[in-house]
């Protein structure tokens, strides 16, 4: 299945001329002339999108400003075009999580060649990552992410379901599992497991029956 690419750019010719050469390599484009419209995509398309190419400056939301909506939700790669070519500028988007920079004027192959490394880094973090239907385990950046949004836990929720993927299969007991993420010298009582397991389920969603009560004893992560 060939990858799909969200272009964002005010200026049509450009817009056309980008989506030409990708169309080129067999890439899927979607096209957006301002921000809201492509914010509006992404939020009805994600899960098909692979990449997004972002103009800095474009009517009514600037690139800015949407690579701060789509860091909130996903990790998806973004490579930011922009006329200006200052330090401070690039600094600004790397900071915003912008994966990759070009500055126009640019040349088309050379954009595209940006694009399918982006494409590639991102296959090969990919499969680094533990994927269980759509929910994927970021181990090291500490990131878990449902049909590629973003999930919030809190450190302690996260440290629980890293527990018991780690130990997937395995029927574990309350008292395991509050060794196993609070420590041996936790004093709470067991009731903590079973209000943290709650609160998981609750984020995992669809996915909430990954996490499957033993009666009598505890709880496993089987994937269903």
């Amino acid at each position: 299945m060939n990858e799909t690419i969200l272009i964002a750019e005010d200026e049509k010719r450009m817009r056309i001329l980008i989506s030409d050469f990708l169309n080129l390599e067999n890439f899927n484009v979607l096209e957006a002339e301002n921000g809201k419209k492509a914010l509006e995509l992404f939020n009805e398309k994600k899960d098909e999108i692979d990449l997004i190419i972002l103009d800095v400056m474009m009517p009514i939301f600037d690139g800015w400003t949407v690579c701060k909506e789509i860091r909130k939700k996903s990790t998806i790669p973004v490579l930011m075009l922009t006329a200006k070519s200052e330090d401070t500028d690039e600094l600004y988007g790397f900071e915003l999580g912008v994966d990759e920079y070009i500055s126009k004027p640019f040349k088309p192959n050379i954009l595209v060649a940006r694009v399918k490394a982006l494409l590639r880094r991102k296959e090969k973090i990919e499969n680094e990552i533990m994927n269980f239907n759509g929910l994927l385990i970021d181990e090291k950046a500490h990131k878990v992410s449902l049909n590629k949004e973003i999930i919030d836990f809190s450190p302690k929720e996260y440290d629980l379901l890293m527990y018991i993927i780690k130990n997937k299969g395995i029927a574990l007991t309350r008292e395991q599992i509050l060794d196993g993420v609070w420590g041996y010298d936790y004093f709470g009582g067991l009731r903590t497991v079973d209000t943290h397991i709650k609160r998981v389920r609750i984020k995992l969603k669809q996915k909430e029956n990954y996490i499957q009560t033993v009666r009598g004893l505890g709880y496993r992560f089987e994937v269903v």
